[in-house]
């Protein structure tokens, strides 16, 4: 017998960056956050700081979340302007100088850097002596 599912949901939840830049992720290595490490695939664990207007609310989505057994996603967009996620796995908000910050502690995959690719590189392609036009 099948029996209804109510109040059930598909969509992931998640915290959405809605204006302003990437975060920057930070690679961690504190001892207490190895811990949350712990599973059967090895990644990564990045630490990013945001700036936000209602940071314990947040942090309150995210403990409901985790108390339901689900998980909760970093939803932003990366320099390129394309959507990425990353799930969250600790988190706190402080009240700072400039207002509040929401701090999270994410999991990534291995080798996703924010420094794998640089854009900002203006250097010239060096050809020596040979002419570009040759090359093609």
């Amino acid at each position: 017998m099948i029996e209804k599912l109510e109040n059930v949901t598909m969509e992931k939840e998640k915290i959405t960056i809605i204006e302003g830049p990437p975060p920057t992720f930070e690679q961690i290595d504190d001892g207490w956050a190895m811990g949350l490490n712990e599973g059967p695939s090895l990644y990564d664990l990045a630490i990013t700081r945001l700036r936000t207007f209602n940071g314990a609310a947040l942090v309150e989505r995210c403990y409901r979340a985790w108390n339901k057994q689900d998980s909760i996603f970093l939803h932003y967009k990366n320099d390129l302007g394309l959507e990425e996620s990353a799930p969250i796995l600790a988190a706190r908000s402080v009240e700072t100088e400039d207002g509040q910050v929401l701090i999270l502690w994410v999991r990534r995959n291995p080798g996703e850097d924010d420094d794998d690719i640089d854009f900002d590189d203006d250097e010239e392609l060096d050809f020596g002596d040979d002419d570009p036009e040759d090359l093609i």
